[in-house]
């Protein structure tokens, strides 16, 4: 009846209806009339239908409303993220929010842009789901009142607590308030005191912060525990006795993870068949067999959906007694595993597989340190694993085989580095660290991909439902943007008619900026041109792998779209003519909403990592203050630039601390150019800074430039006029072509020698610097520590727009300049 009504009411001749004139032309019986009024109250509560002052129901997006998730901002404003997949982003200003804070599911008003032209606004009309109903803040008094400030700063009030709610709170400490009272726009929010966490400098209680902030359950439910403690401690004899389950103990299994790793669930083993044929079977933990669906660990991992690697703890899927004990494929016992085994030839292909429960027993835990190591023919580094050896370094050959496929395909491959944090029993870190992808890590990854993509081909051949993982292609506009960014080195993206690209066009650019300056900056903004990956019940391919078919298999320890795709294989080992129609029927119902849920927890998971990794690296540098480091600029805005370490550390040099000039942006260039000294500040330049301050609690770092840094100097921005090649190479930092001789332009009839500044107008010869050679050793990882910032008024860690004012500014600049040319 849902998708019934739904469609109903998009059709082109559909008018808002009443109840009663909506049961009438769906030629409702009047039986089931009540279950039409649930039926529409639950569609109304989802968004999907709206029900107007008059009583009549009408699809949202017909009746200029937008329904979705509201994306708040620190500065007070916000934007929905529409459910309809394509629609734009719609700006809400703080007068429109209407009392909904981030992260609410709401319906917003479309609103006429206030100077006609420019980009749509709104404000909120309704709020569907309230998503913040317990919030971690700092407990502050000022006289009698009491309030606690939240420490998500896209919450844009404090919250008052009202006498006898404190909980005995102390000023100073951190505290979970639980909402009693929502703002509504003209009274703010009230809540009361549910737990203490303790005072803001107490050992801990950063991390602990966070994991509240963000919901992430810690203990595990004493039910959830007392089915863990049934699953048997080691295999059962009855377990490798199941039925098609094969016994690989006899085959060379390794697994290859990080030294910290305890929940190791995915093995390789290699044997080569001939001089260009290998077999590769990758052996991923049998969790399907411990957690049978809908029991109170599926129900428990289901809900967490993945689990949550932090800075100085995991946050598991299962309780360790599974995670880290018979599910986790240990060296030396027997596990059960669902086993993928390929045959694959010298060009990477695929010739045959099989899928199947197997029981291995793995030869030795391998760490990735120690196998980089020995690939490098380091003295002693295959001490106890000598045998080993030739295993891996077939690996390694298969690894490169596999690579070489994917690359030739048109997959994208960017390998830019991640941080490491190392902690103290404390939990204060001692040290950053840049930590680089080696032949080990590629090893697995190669393993793991191609074992992804034939479960899902396998599946996808035989019509099963499945949860698969796809990568859309990029936005029209981002490409837009792309091709114009490339533009400034040189590069012509090539573009399809509706602004589309394939991946081996977005490799091609990779390539050809492979060695020169800007190819970490290159691979950077290219990495933010995509979409980001989710799960799907639709079969839509990975835009980046350039894989028509691909899914998540081999981790389901900790993650459940994993376990997901295991009981679907198990099922189809059971039944492998054809699914019952019962449970494929089953399974087509439940994995759009569990897609959903699981690429939603995933989002979560990755922002709470995210925040314990910044949190870490700001308590890091907090007795940093004074010291000088070499580091890139890696983002460059109106108020200044930012500027990544070495060991991945990020912080802003304000555009107030550069006192020997007025800077101003230049956002064609991605630069700030000196306005009389043409000190250019662009992205990827090599800058040394100083540490100024550290705001822990905000995770913020500021620099200030070292007085004795020696900063390039830029030939003004080129104007009308100058030629398409001129102007190309004064945006990339190369030196400018001679300019061909030009009739009339001089006096003595000779080149011209007049400049012009960034708006067009005319530079006094006296006031040029001559540009300074380029270092070619500049390169640029454009930060991806920070979350691509939404367009909007200014502020710290935000890309802004230029006004409507300016652009008409620069405009009228323009014209002058041309009329003076000519």
């Amino acid at each position: 009846m849902r998708d019934r009504i739904a469609e109903f009411i998009r059709e082109k001749a559909y008018r808002p209806m009443n109840f009663a004139e909506l049961a009438q032309a769906l030629a409702i019986p009047e039986k089931q009339h009540e279950q039409l009024r649930k039926t529409l109250e639950q569609m109304e509560r989802a968004g999907e239908v709206v029900r107007t002052r008059t009583d009549r129901y009408g699809a949202p997006e017909r009746m200029n409303l937008v329904v979705g998730r509201l994306q708040g901002h620190p500065r007070g404003f916000g934007f929905v993220v529409p459910d309809r997949p394509g629609a734009e982003d719609l700006f809400i200003g703080r007068e429109g929010l209407n009392g909904a804070w981030h992260n609410d599911r709401v319906v917003a008003r479309i609103l006429p842009p206030a100077f006609g032209g420019g980009r749509p606004e709104g404000e909120i009309i309704r709020i569907l789901e309230r998503a913040n109903p317990r919030v971690v803040g700092t407990f502050e008094t000022s006289g009698h009142l009491a309030f606690v400030v939240p420490d998500e700063k896209r919450l844009p009030d404090d919250i008052y607590i009202p006498k006898g709610m404190t909980n005995g709170a102390k000023s100073g400490e951190k505290v979970v308030v639980q909402i009693t009272q929502w703002p509504d726009g003209r009274r703010g929010a009230e809540g009361r005191i549910v737990e203490r966490l303790g005072m803001k400098s107490d050992p801990g209680v950063d991390i602990v912060s966070i994991i509240r902030k963000y919901g992430l359950p810690e203990a595990f439910p004493a039910n959830v525990m007392r089915e863990a403690e049934q699953v048997p401690e080691a295999v059962t004899e009855e377990a490798i006795r199941e039925a098609g389950r094969r016994d690989l103990r006899s085959w060379t299994i390794v697994t290859i993870d990080g030294e910290d790793a305890k929940d190791l669930d995915d093995a390789v083993s290699v044997v080569r068949l001939g001089r260009d044929r290998w077999q590769l079977g990758v052996h991923i933990a049998d969790v399907a067999y411990y957690v049978p669906e809908g029991s109170a660990l599926d129900r428990e991992a289901y809900k967490r959906g993945t689990s949550v690697y932090l800075a100085d703890r995991v946050v598991p899927m299962l309780p360790p007694r599974l995670s880290n004990g018979i599910c986790s494929l240990n060296p030396g016992v027997d596990r059960l595993t669902l086993s993928c085994v390929m045959e694959i030839d010298g060009e990477g292909q695929v010739l045959s597989y099989e899928i199947f429960p197997s029981v291995i027993r793995t030869a030795a835990r391998l760490t990735y340190t120690q196998v980089n190591r020995i690939l490098a023919g380091e003295p002693g580094a295959a001490r106890g694993v000598e045998g080993l050896v030739p295993l891996i370094q077939e690996m390694a050959t298969l690894m490169a085989v596999l690579r070489d496929r994917r690359m030739r395909r048109g997959a994208l491959d960017f390998d830019l580095p991640e941080a490491k944090v190392r902690l103290n029993e404390q939990g204060w870190p001692t040290d950053v660290l840049r930590v680089e992808r080696g032949e080990a890590e590629r090893i697995i990854e190669e393993f793991m991909l191609v074992a992804n993509e034939t479960v899902a081909a396998h599946c996808a051949n035989r019509d099963l439902p499945l949860m698969f993982r796809i990568h859309e292609a990029p936005a029209a506009d981002r490409i837009a943007g792309l091709r114009e960014f490339l533009g400034l080195f040189g590069y012509t993206l090539r573009v399809g008619p509706d602004g589309s690209v394939t991946p081996r066009d977005l490799q091609r650019v990779t390539e050809w900026c492979r060695g020169r300056p800007e190819e970490n900056l290159i691979e950077s903004v290219l990495l933010r041109t995509m979409r980001q990956a989710r799960y799907s019940e639709q079969r839509l391919g990975h835009f980046g792998l350039a894989a028509e078919n691909y899914c998540h298999f081999t981790s389901p320890i900790r993650r459940y779209p994993d376990l997901v795709v295991h009981r679907v294989l198990r099922a189809h080992l059971q039944h492998k003519r054809r699914l019952p129609g019962k449970l494929k029927a089953k399974l087509e119902r439940i994995l759009p909403e569990a897609a959903e849920h699981c690429s939603e927890r995933e989002r979560v998971a990755m922002e709470a990592e995210r925040e314990t990794i910044e949190l870490k690296k700001a308590e890091y540098m907090a007795d940093k203050v004074g010291q000088r480091f070499a580091g890139m600029i890696s983002g460059v805005t109106p108020w200044g630039f930012y500027v990544q370490l070495e060991n991945t550390v990020e912080g802003l040099v304000h555009v107030s601390t550069l006192t020997d000039d007025y800077y101003h942006f230049h956002e064609d260039h991605y630069a700030l150019i000196g306005e009389r000294t043409r000190r250019r500040f662009r992205l990827g330049d090599r800058v040394v800074v100083e540490v100024h301050q550290v705001d822990v609690e905000n995770r913020q770092v500021d620099f200030l430039l070292d007085s004795q840094d020696e900063v390039q100097t830029a030939e003004p921005a080129p104007r009308a006029g100058r030629q398409r090649a001129a102007r190309k190479a004064a945006a990339a930092g190369r030196p400018e072509p001679d300019p061909p001789a030009r009739k009339g332009r001089s006096k003595a009839g000779g080149e011209s020698t007049a400049r012009f500044d960034m708006w067009g107008l005319p530079v006094p010869e006296h006031k040029v610097r001559g540009r300074q050679a380029v270092d070619p050793t500049v390169t640029n990882p454009f930060s991806l520590n920070r979350p691509v910032a939404e367009v909007g008024a200014g502020g710290r860690g935000e890309v802004r727009q230029p006004s409507r004012l300016v652009r008409r500014s620069r405009r009228r600049a323009t014209a002058r300049s041309q009329e003076e040319d000519s």
